[in-house]
């Protein structure tokens, strides 16, 4: 179990690495997995995101990514992780998400940052989190300090969702009993999507059905080796990459995989001091928008798509221009579509950062109604794209050797050559080398669970959509509408312009003028 330790810097990549060597309950293929860092399931993804570690230390990098603590320890930190004062402030939030971002090439959508999303609200404002608040500030601290890696669960598992939460107790979280040192839990949440490599399971609730009971009015923090825990993981597609062909292969798969798993608590202890709401059904339904977690989440989810688009269009243009159908209209069309939704992400993101929400106790959060709009529009978004792919690069996408081996074959090679040559002077192992990757993103298991991903992970299709309601509704603005459009109701009535401003028809109405 990790402790808290005095230090004046985050984890390099090493160390983090080496955090992970603990007790922890992963399970694939229906064994319990050793060592995350040495298993072929997970090892390559684990540098991955050592790589992020290593760039707060890196003088390349560093500037960007990280600023002074605010906790009184004298280092830094990654800026996410601390809680924003000015649009300047947000502005240099933003720029460090996305090139921690590039580093994956926008494919891990939760590496350590998306859970600060979460963790700086903590710190401004650790009151709301009462009669808890001191767990609030501890956590805000120990997470800046280190840039601890959290992930997220706060999904019912699909069982029985026609049901109320408390009907279903032998399945969903809740609190069993308590003791001298903390709260029993039991029950199960979705989706701990990269919590393998993580070092903290954030827990709470969220979805279209609300806590109805104090037992399930529960958010706390458990570490991943606490007792109990467990992780069943989904099929490893970077370890599927591993067995049947080769990075040139699976160039995406084989080192990004963020593997899902659904998140297991077995009667498992979580220390009072791991606590932030307990038996507080209104809180534990209203944390979600309240604590700023939400305006936060959208942020770096929108930053990092931006991002994971800037690849994609430079892979897309590369293509086109390999196929020699660059100068088609029609192909010309479809890639300007892929660059509208580009850019409009990146106006979302730099309309979040320079409109902001005022926060709590001189705080201020990315603009919410932006951020929500993102979520409707990166659920459209991301399978626009992948049809335009699959419709400009067509059959290219399906015509490429089996693997890299065939390429190594002295027989084969010469007809590789010739026949699988790309346009404009592009060979066949460069042309083939792009298409592969781009069937990583539309084509693979690994490119349909990215879909989904874009699709779900920040709520149901449903939802996403009734919350810019509810947020207008909260706010004032779905009155203000009203109002806008009544004013220009206002200007007549059945007899005409009741406003002077115009002139009524009376002289010239063919209606009136027959009466």
């Amino acid at each position: 179990m990790i402790t808290e330790q005095k230090t004046q810097r985050p984890l390099t990549g090493e160390e983090y690495l080496e955090s992970l060597k603990d007790n922890r309950e992963v399970w694939i293929n229906g064994e319990r997995v050793k060592d995350v860092t040495t298993h072929p399931a997970f090892r390559n993804s684990a540098r991955s995101i050592a790589t992020l570690y290593d760039a707060l230390h890196d003088d390349k990098t560093k500037d960007k990514l990280t600023t002074p603590t605010d906790t009184g320890n004298g280092g830094y930190t990654q800026k996410f992780f601390q809680f924003d004062q000015s649009k300047e402030d947000l502005l240099g939030s933003r720029d460090a998400i996305a090139e921690w971002a590039k580093m994956t090439y926008g494919q891990m959508g939760r590496s350590p940052d998306y859970k600060a999303a979460f963790l700086a609200t903590l710190g401004a404002d650790p009151d709301y989190y009462a009669p808890y608040e001191d767990n609030a500030k501890f956590w805000y601290k120990e997470a800046q300090e280190r840039n601890w890696y959290f992930n997220h669960a706060i999904i019912n598992p699909p069982v029985d969702r026609n049901k109320p939460m408390e009907a279903v107790r032998d399945v969903f979280v809740r609190a069993e009993e308590e003791t001298d040192e903390g709260v029993i839990v039991s029950g199960a949440k979705m989706v701990a999507t990269g919590s393998a490599l993580t070092h903290y399971n954030f827990v709470a609730h969220y979805g279209a059905v609300p806590v109805g009971s104090e037992e399930m009015a529960l958010v706390f923090v458990a570490p991943m080796d606490t007792p109990g825990v467990k992780l069943i993981c989904r099929q490893s597609y970077e370890m599927q990459a591993a067995v049947m062909g080769s990075p040139f292969d699976y160039p995406l798969s084989s080192r990004f995989d963020e593997n899902d798993a659904v998140l297991i608590f077995d009667r498992a202890l979580i220390p009072w001091e791991n606590i932030l709401i307990y038996k507080d059904v209104e809180k534990a339904n209203s944390f979600f928008p309240e604590s700023g977690f939400l305006h936060r989440f959208t942020f770096h989810g929108v930053t990092r798509l931006a991002v994971k688009l800037d690849f994609i269009s430079g892979l897309l243009i590369k293509a086109v221009e390999t196929n020699g159908t660059d100068e088609f209209r029609g192909v010309q069309a479809n890639v300007g579509e892929v660059l509208a939704w580009r850019n409009m992400f990146w106006a979302i993101s730099d309309a979040m950062a320079m409109n902001p929400d005022p926060g709590r106790n001189g705080t201020v959060l990315p603009n919410l109604n932006y951020g929500l709009s993102y979520r409707v529009f990166m659920s459209e978004g991301w399978s626009n794209i992948k049809k335009i792919i699959e419709n400009v690069v067509a059959g290219n996408l399906i015509v490429q050797p089996s693997s890299s081996a065939d390429f190594k074959n002295s027989e084969l090679r010469p007809l590789i050559d010739r026949l699988y040559r790309g346009s404009n002077g592009v060979t066949s192992e460069e042309k083939i080398k792009l298409i592969k990757m781009l069937w990583e993103v539309v084509g693979t298991e690994y490119g349909g669970r990215h879909e989904l991903y874009e699709r779900n992970y920040s709520g149901n299709h449903e939802n996403i959509r009734l919350e810019n309601l509810t947020a207008a509704r909260n706010s004032g603005d779905a009155q203000a509408y009203i109002n806008f459009a009544e004013q220009c109701m206002a200007d007549y009535d059945l007899d005409g312009w009741v406003n002077k401003t115009w002139m009524n028809p009376d002289d010239v109405n063919f209606f009136k003028s027959n009466l």
